[in-house]
């Protein structure tokens, strides 16, 4: 791999991003443009980003999904913490907010009121739900995968079963990104900014869109995973010695004559009955569990090593907890150290451990962790100084609770004290 690029040398270096949201959706389209080098500010009610706190599944959000990003604490329903945000946004590229619909409007941070102070600023509103009859419902990652078919996929029949991670945040947050990146290379063009929206309920519809073209096609509709009617026959979860599983994968016919000789399995080999996939699918009834009876003897280290020696497709059941270790991570840097602050671990304590970078390289390097995710209101002080404020303002408008400030602590990113902004 090519050395990490310098943060001058990335894509976005020199865009501002204004961040107000909160959860998975909003911050991952910050973490996404922050990562492509993007200055992401982080605005935060005087309380914190409510996801600091979570427990439960929701004690990874925060610390994952804002890296790389600052962080100004203010009470945006007061006049003088607006005014900061005005300010912020007089020099800002992009302005991103994943709030239920209509409450930037109410504290005068709409599109439309925005785009008056700044004509070039692109807008991007995470939402539920695109402008429809449905936009005035609350929606969550779950409630998309229920009503745009992802959970009646992904469950047994009459199970629906969200899928085990919040893929409609990520990605919605994603499409938010690429459609903030659209609308800057459109702006180049007309000079002028635009709304971008993206959402839960139409990203989920986009994830089953091939189930929705099978059926228009075939005129079948599409069995939930766990008991559709595979295209292969050999494609499955295989319980072995000491009750490990492993995923195995024969699907071709050379797959299959490899298999059956790696494994003793001539006769097998020979049986015309199963001589091709589709006689293999159809005689699936009877061949998996002799497969499976004979793939007992083996363990599962000893069948990634003859899968892994002829070629064949198989994978480990992993849990997420195990990619930590993961040797193929750690060697070509898929993880990166870091340390959450202790406002941002849920811990009540700095947490040292490693953090999946984005899934992509560019010039043969994958994108670096430049800095922890952010101490509620590590960067107040210094931002606000950027914008004109002096160090007697910035007393005024903390004694009065409209804004926070936060000097470095222990596993905190760098913030400028007010020492040293005076003599700087």
């Amino acid at each position: 791999m090519s050395e990490a690029p310098a943060n001058h040398s990335l894509p976005y270096n020199g865009v501002r991003v204004v961040e107000m949201s909160h959860m998975v959706m909003g911050p991952t389209c910050g973490m996404v443009l922050a990562d492509l080098g993007a200055e992401v500010i982080k605005i935060e009610p005087i309380a914190g980003d409510s996801t600091r706190s979570l427990c439960g599944s929701g004690a990874g959000f925060f610390g994952t999904f804002n890296r790389n990003k600052k962080s100004i604490a203010v009470d945006v329903k007061d006049p003088r913490g607006i005014e900061v945000v005005y300010k912020l946004l007089a020099g800002a590229d992009i302005f991103s907010e994943n709030f239920k619909s209509g409450s930037m409007d109410k504290l005068g941070l709409g599109y439309g009121a925005l785009s008056k102070i700044n004509p070039r600023l692109v807008y991007v509103s995470h939402k539920g739900f695109l402008p429809g009859p449905y936009d005035h419902r609350t929606a969550l990652d779950e409630v998309a995968q229920m009503m745009g078919g992802l959970a009646y996929m992904t469950g047994p029949e009459g199970r629906p079963l969200r899928a085990g991670t919040s893929v409609n945040d990520i990605m919605g947050g994603m499409f938010g990104a690429i459609g903030a990146m659209a609308a800057l290379a459109q702006r180049e063009r007309t000079g002028k900014g635009q709304e971008v929206q993206s959402a839960l309920f139409e990203n989920n519809v986009f994830l089953v869109a091939q189930h929705m073209m099978q059926f228009a096609v075939t005129g079948k509709a599409a069995a939930p995973m766990p008991s559709r009617i595979s295209a292969w026959a050999v494609y499955d979860v295989f319980s072995v010695t000491n009750g490990e599983q492993i995923f195995l994968a024969v699907v071709s016919d050379t797959q299959w004559a490899t298999f059956c000789e790696a494994f003793g399995l001539s006769e097998l080999k020979a049986d015309e009955r199963v001589a091709t996939n589709n006689r293999r699918v159809q005689a699936r009834d009877w061949l998996l569990p002799r497969l499976r009876k004979h793939m007992e003897a083996f363990t599962a280290a000893e069948i990634s090593a003859i899968f892994e020696r002829c070629g064949l497709p198989y994978a480990p059941v992993t849990r997420p907890q195990d990619l930590f270790d993961d040797p193929h991570l750690l060697a070509t840097g898929g993880l990166a150290d870091v340390t959450l602050p202790s406002d941002a671990s849920g811990a009540g304590q700095p947490v040292s451990t490693r953090t999946a970078l984005l899934p992509l390289m560019l010039g043969g390097a994958r994108l670096q962790l430049r800095e922890a995710p952010p101490s509620l209101g590590q960067d107040t002080r210094a931002l606000l100084m950027q914008l004109g404020y002096t160090l007697e303002d910035l007393r005024q408008l903390t004694d009065a609770g409209i804004v926070k400030c936060r000097d470095r602590q222990p596993g905190d990113a760098a913030s400028p004290s007010a020492n040293e902004l005076a003599s700087a």
